[in-house]
């Protein structure tokens, strides 16, 4: 992406929308020969329909992935330093040939960088970790571009891993999913390799936020490292995978018994599944937390949340947390930009203010 630095702004503009255009338009021939129809979003917790039409097609999933990297620039150069680069994590939880050379080096991860172009870097910085949706998914401008950009414009500089699992990197990458795992290790070691990259981050001012599968990954990173996150937000977190696996489809589960994910069924390892729950760590918790959650929600079941809420209550912790009843939009209630859901997301960003501004005011 090095070369993208080289055009003017006014030329960037032009050349990357010009070719995501002409992308897309290909992107999607290829989709619809070589895939089924979808009818309407994704889900974003799960990939029933993948499983169920015989497996993504990497090919696309690559080429998709490349122009939404391009977008990034289109969408928030105007307010951000982008930069995406490598790191890695832990080595795959499952290889399937565990003796052949490289089976057991650390995995390749991809991480994006938004730091604020008026950012003053002669003083400490609170730093934003924005851990994308989806089991099989990835950072997307279509869902996320304008989340990051509220987080830039309030001052923050925002960190976003690819983790384990992530589509636009191919069948290796994918198949590396480790649900309620290292992929949540893979979220702390970006965190940490922003930290150890720019120097000007404060360590004591770090905050996590995520939603759907994201939320879940926030909740197990702040119960695994309590005292590196300053604030969390989860928000219609996946909280509970033996009542989540439960209520969803057979193409659902069929995602984590697969022999590369967790390898088993729910009810043939109900002590793995019950490791890689949120609901199950809850005595951990000791990061300001905010929860929101939606009774209507068609993905993250009201009652997996209110479960979460009712065992964090139990332990006697302190959290915030707000029920939404039947609000517009269902899973995305608060992802949109309605009058509602504006008014929701001021509600999370006066939350991550507070304890990572100096003053504690949204910016």
């Amino acid at each position: 992406m090095q070369w993208v630095a080289a055009f003017s702004r006014k030329n960037c503009s032009f050349f990357v929308g010009t070719i995501a255009v002409g992308a897309l338009l290909l992107a999607g021939s290829m989709a619809q020969a070589q895939a089924p129809a979808a009818a309407g979003r994704a889900t974003p917790a799960a990939e029933p329909a993948a499983a169920a039409g015989g497996g993504p097609n990497f090919e696309t999933q690559l080429l998709e992935k490349r122009i939404d990297d391009l977008l990034w620039y289109q969408k928030l150069g105007d307010v951000a330093d982008i930069d995406k680069n490598e790191y890695t994590g832990p080595p795959q939880a499952h290889p399937r040939k565990p003796k052949e050379p490289g089976a057991t080096n650390p995995i390749l991860l991809h991480l994006y960088t938004f730091i604020p172009k008026k950012l003053d870097k002669s003083k400490p910085q609170p730093l934003v970790v924005f851990v994308h949706q989806g089991v099989h998914a990835s950072l997307d401008t279509s869902i996320d571009a304008h989340l990051v950009r509220d987080l830039v414009e309030q001052g923050y500089t925002v960190v976003a891993t690819d983790y384990r699992g992530s589509t636009g990197y191919g069948r290796g990458l994918y198949e590396q999913f480790d649900y309620g795992g290292l992929e949540t290790d893979d979220v702390y070691l970006g965190m940490k390799w922003a930290l150890d990259r720019y120097k000007w981050l404060d360590a004591k001012r770090v905050g996590i936020i995520g939603w759907s599968h994201g939320g879940m990954i926030t909740l197990m990173n702040i119960f695994a490292h309590p005292h590196d996150y300053a604030v969390a937000y989860a928000g219609v977190p996946v909280s509970d995978l033996i009542l989540r696996l439960g209520y969803q489809t057979e193409g659902y589960r069929t995602l984590y018994s697969a022999p590369y994910a967790i390898g088993e069924a729910v009810h043939d390892d109900i002590a793995e599944y019950k490791k890689r729950s949120p609901v199950n760590h809850v005595k951990e918790l000791d990061t300001p937390l905010l929860i929101h959650t939606n009774t209507n929600d068609e993905d993250v079941n009201y009652m997996e949340v209110e479960h979460l809420i009712q065992a964090l209550k139990a332990e006697g912790k302190k959290f915030d947390y707000k029920v939404y009843e039947n609000a517009p939009g269902g899973h995305y209630f608060n992802r949109m930009d309605t009058p509602m859901a504006i008014e929701s997301r001021h509600d999370i960003y006066v939350h991550l203010a507070k304890y990572l501004h100096p003053d504690g005011a949204v910016k």
